[in-house]
């Protein structure tokens, strides 16, 4: 038996896991085809043709739609932009509630501020993580206008129970798909269920443009309110007869040409990816599964889970040792990634739950916080969502080891590190009772 890297062994591996890379000659032609042609963004903040961006645009955006099985397809230069054109298309005004999840990138929850909307957090399924049915409607009031409904780690949310709640209550349902292009829900795609779909672009997801967003939507009437929040709705409102001018003031969230001939090939590519994806997730499921204490990503019947991470929760009593120590060893036997030398692929917990960042708990910031029209009273205690933060401070960890460009040996390598913290956990619990501070 071999000693952990942590207490002074050798690693399961030192070599760096292969990078991520999804682009190749045919982003690289479009993009170069863009440069020559001298186009690279064809957007004027006007009421005119090019209103809508470009041919390259318009094309991508076309693609998108048809990929996603939406009717429409916006581009943006973010997801966190197609987040704030969401909040905004629906209308959320000061006063109004928005229902958030307190596990995700901060954006989601963010968004309501920029139109004076009071997040109001709701707690998690703690088999996948997102927002669940009975804490949503728990968190209803008079004032709720809308949910951000997270798609977390590739898996859908129990959209049935979502969407059967939100028409009960009449709220606008915005599916966050940052983490899930390409899934699924009972044979549905995701960011054509709700109201609105926002996918993110950004460098790091299944398939990317550098940064790069697009919202989703079925509805014509919702599609106008986005392009106009794009793109200086302020100056569309009169020529083209706007008479709903609540939110509709533009910004800049207008994609280039460049990235949108990049996300037309990426695009391409998207159902390899995620199959790859798929096979790997799939492998380690079937391996971790025979560990002690550890259980890998539960999927739900009829969803297709496109595994931005492989997210698996750890039983510390069941180990004798907590998550942190395990990640914590666990890292110490495998490298990160080429391209992600500085960012670890392997991590304790996802991000804290968003009510504990200073922004709620100081309630600076933003003027919804002390907002004369607010009505309501809302918590952002520690203890709010006290699935989210077990979860977080105790039991989930995450591994991006389910990346295409992984292969047989790199996954050998793996499970090598895990069974080595397994077989040395006497010694693990050991070491970690010498960290203890002294009482």
């Amino acid at each position: 038996m071999s000693k952990l890297a942590l207490l002074g062994g050798l690693p399961a591996r030192t070599k760096l896991f292969p990078a991520y890379n999804t682009m190749g000659e045919q982003e690289k032609r479009a993009a170069i085809e863009v440069i020559e042609s001298g186009n690279l963004s064809q957007f004027l903040g006007a009421w005119h043709e090019d209103f809508y961006g470009g041919p390259k645009v318009r094309a991508f955006e076309g693609a998108w739609a048809d990929s996603m099985g939406a009717r429409y397809a916006m581009s943006v230069n973010s997801n966190t932009s197609g987040l704030f054109a969401a909040i905004g298309a629906v209308g959320i005004q000061p006063g109004d509630e928005v229902i958030v999840s307190p596990y995700t990138m901060s954006a989601s929850a963010i968004a309501p501020l920029g139109y004076g909307g009071v997040p109001v957090f709701a707690d998690i399924d703690e088999d996948i993580f997102c927002i669940s049915p009975s804490a949503f409607r728990k968190a209803i009031t008079s004032r709720t206008k809308a949910i951000v409904i997270v798609h977390i780690f590739g898996q859908a949310a129990d959209m049935d129970e979502i969407m059967a709640i939100a028409r009960e209550h009449k709220i606008a349902v915005i599916e966050d798909c940052a983490q899930v292009p390409g899934g699924t829900y009972k044979g549905k795609p995701l960011g054509a269920i709700g109201d609105l779909g926002v996918f993110s672009l950004n460098y790091h997801k299944h398939i990317h443009t550098g940064e790069g967003g697009v919202v989703t939507t079925n509805s014509e009437e919702l599609l106008e309110r986005l392009q106009l929040i794009r793109n200086h709705g302020e100056n569309i409102a009169g020529p083209k007869g706007i008479t709903n001018l609540l939110n509709t003031y533009g910004y800049n969230y207008r994609m280039p040409e460049i990235e949108a001939a990049i996300g037309i090939e990426q695009l391409k590519k998207l159902p390899s990816l995620i199959a790859r994806r798929i096979e790997l997730a799939n492998e380690f499921t079937r391996r971790l599964g025979n560990l002690p204490g550890i259980t890998p990503p539960k999927v739900r019947p009829g969803n297709k889970h496109v595994y931005y991470q492989h997210a698996c929760r750890f039983d510390a009593e069941k180990n004798g040792i907590s998550r942190d120590t395990f990640v914590k060893a666990l890292k110490a036997e495998l490298p990160s990634a080429v391209l992600r030398e500085t960012t670890p692929i392997l991590n304790a917990g996802y991000v804290k739950p968003l009510y504990l960042l200073p922004i709620f708990q100081q309630r600076t910031g933003a003027c919804a916080f002390n907002c004369s029209r607010y009505e309501g009273k809302v918590s952002y205690d520690k203890g709010l969502c006290p699935t989210a933060e077990r979860m977080h401070f105790k039991e989930l960890f995450s591994h991006e080891y389910i990346r295409p460009g992984m292969e047989k040996q790199d996954v050998e390598d793996v499970m090598n590190g895990f069974e080595k913290i397994f077989e040395n956990l006497p010694a693990l619990k050991n070491w970690e009772l010498t960290q203890q501070p002294s009482q």
